[in-house]
Formats: C-alpha cells, structure tokens, sequence
C-alpha cells in the first residue's frame, strides 16, 4: 500500500531557521515578509499567499496534502483550506480542529461542502485539546476524559448525520432525523487523523480512528503505544507519526545547525507546556534531565529531542544527513507506521529540500 507523507502548512507565522525563533514570514506578525510593505505600503502580499506558495511547493515536492493546524492565534483551518484548495490541483488539506467548538450538524454540512468543492481533498485531524490556558481561551472547561468521551460522541452523530436520517440523544448532542441536503449527500467521508496519548484517547481512537497518529517518541515507546491502540479496536487503525525533519547533505552540517539554535535559544516555556496533554508530559519522559548538552538530547541515532526548545511544537525530531533521515523513516514504516506528517524550518524551502534529497531515498514507499 502506498505511504502518504503529509507536508505540515504553518499557520501560525513561519521562522526563517531554527536559528531565529521569531515568525518573521506571515501569520500576525508585525513587519514580517507576510503582509509585506513597499515604500511603506501595502505590496499585496498575504499570508494566504505565502501559505500558498508552501502548499504548491509541497505538492509539486511529491506531498499528497498538507496539515492545517488550529491555535487560538492562528488563521482558522476550515477557511484556509477553502482558500488553499484553488491553489493546488491533488493536495489534500488535513484540517484540525477540536470538536467541543463545533456542532456535529454543523461539521458535517461544512464538511461535505468542502469535499464537494475539493473534489473530495478534505481530511480529518481530530484533536480534543491540550488543557491549561489554551483550552480556557475556547471557553472549554470539560476535563481531560470527558474531552474525549465528548470528541467520540461528536463523530458518533457527525456519522450517522452523513448517512442521513440520524437521531441521538446523548450526554453531550441531541438531533432528530439530522441528514445532509440531497446537493451535499453523497460525498466521501474524510479520512480521520485521531491524535492523543492518555487511555481515554486510546480508547477513543480505537473506535473512530483511520490512522492513529502520534508525535514522535523513542521507536520502542512507539511500539509500545501502537500496541495499546491495537488493542482497543476490533478493527485497529493505521498509525501515522508526526515528525520533523532537519536533514543537510552532511550529519556534520546537519548538527551545525542544532548547535547555533540550541545556543540561541529562548529559555522560557510556551503554553503548550502548561496544560494537561499526556502527550507533553510522555515526550518530557523520555529526556531525563541533558542540561545544556544539546547532543544528550539525542535518544537514539539521529532521534533528537530538543526541537520544541527552537520552536513551538513537539519535542522529537530527526537530524542527521539525507540518507540516515530517510534510513530513520523506513525503520518507523518497518515499525508499522503507514503515514508521515513532515515538517521542517522554514516551511517553503524544507519542504523543497526534502522533497527532492529525501523522499526519493525511502525503501518503504511505493507510489
């Protein structure tokens, strides 16, 4: 079976490197090359536009679709894939979203329009929230498992909606005789992308996931959780890992440039570290206490943790020259994994770079 590799689009502002932790290429940031200025005015030049050009870059770089993800200081995803989808012909646009934030009715018709218009190029990345202040800007205060016994009944109704005719009365939704207009009926379900770590979300995932994706942890750690997955479901799901890559034409020039982040980095902890995500508090486990010793970070050859501390995100990635990321790749597809979601700093020429020196190098994939 084919592997998809998903290209992550940036929606939050886009650094120039690893070395630079400012989003100085769109998003909302002041002076920033999105939206540029020419003799003091307006050029014309949005961050629609840059995250246009991100998106043709990655579908002509051999990228079946890109990840929208969704921040309270982020564009929204729905809106920018509708943007986005007139850019490219192919790419798929993996919308992230959190279910207590948008009805089931709602999610379904906006859904189906979507893939109406798309030719059908709409996937899911079902996320129930990280907790801690993030989570109170949506106005969420349900707790950790009661997030995710909310996100299982929001697909359970979003469903049976599409099939038609569908009545729920549940803890959290209640509809009666909900289905999508004859125009919109018919469209193809999207692919459900289904992320957490706590065995509430396992649990969850097990019964509603496509893939199961994951950041990535340790391989063996990721062994572990697939297990967990597995045994949950009746009828398992595929697993995808979300990863970042920051792979050169050496190991040497590759390290290099960990090494100027690492010394320019900033000190202080971002939100996602202050919420109850069992994913955060998993990544922090396997990392023990390196200090400033950058290369201690390094669990595994080339498995390096310390990317969260050069910008926002999760903490493991790959370093190391073309062949040993693409080497790397090929054991998590050994390992099972079906799908990747790359990303790279910055996100135009990283998707390039590893479109042309290392997609062509995975043993595993097959078109």
């Amino acid at each position: 079976m084919p592997v998809d590799i998903y290209w992550r689009i940036h929606m939050e502002g886009d650094q120039p490197s690893l070395r630079r932790r400012v989003r100085s290429r769109g998003g909302f940031t002041p002076d920033g090359t999105a939206p540029g200025t020419r003799d003091g005015l307006d050029d014309g030049y949005s961050h629609a536009d840059y995250m246009a050009e991100v998106a043709r870059a990655a579908e002509e770089s051999g990228f079946v679709g890109g990840l929208l993800p969704n921040f309270p200081h982020t564009d929204d995803p729905w809106a920018a894939a509708a943007t986005l989808a007139r850019e490219t012909t192919s790419y798929r646009f993996m919308v992230a979203f959190q279910p207590g934030f948008l009805h089931p009715v709602q999610a379904a018709r906006m859904t189906a329009t979507l893939q109406r218009t798309t030719g059908g190029r709409i996937v899911y990345n079902v996320i129930s929230g990280g907790g801690g202040p993030a989570q109170l800007w949506w106005g969420d205060k349900v707790d950790h498992d009661d997030r995710y016994a909310r996100t299982s009944e929001f697909l359970d109704v979003l469903k049976g909606v599409w099939a038609g005719g569908h009545t729920h009365h549940g803890r959290f939704y209640q509809v009666e005789d909900a289905g999508l207009p004859e125009e919109l009926a018919g469209q193809p379900f999207p692919e459900i992308f289904f992320s957490g770590s706590s065995p509430a979300a396992i649990d969850a995932a097990g019964r509603h996931a496509d893939y199961y994706l994951s950041w990535l942890e340790p391989f063996e750690a990721l062994a572990e959780k697939f297990d967990a997955v597995r045994a949950h479901s009746d009828t398992p799901p595929r697993f995808a890992v979300r990863v970042d890559l920051l792979a050169r034409e050496s190991e040497e020039e590759a390290w290099e440039e960990i090494r100027q982040g690492w010394q320019a980095r900033a000190a202080e902890e971002g939100p996602a570290g202050r919420g109850d995500s069992v994913g955060v508090r998993r990544s922090r486990s396997f990392l023990g206490e390196a200090g400033d010793d950058y290369r201690g970070l390094e669990v595994a050859p080339n498995v390096w943790g310390g990317f969260s501390a050069l910008r926002d995100g999760p903490a493991f990635g790959l370093v190391g020259d073309y062949h040993q990321v693409a080497e790397r790749l090929d054991q998590l597809l050994d390992l099972g994994v079906d799908a990747f979601i790359l990303a790279g700093i910055p996100h135009l020429e990283e998707a390039r770079r590893v479109g042309r020196h290392v997609l062509p190098l995975l043993k595993g994939r097959t078109s």
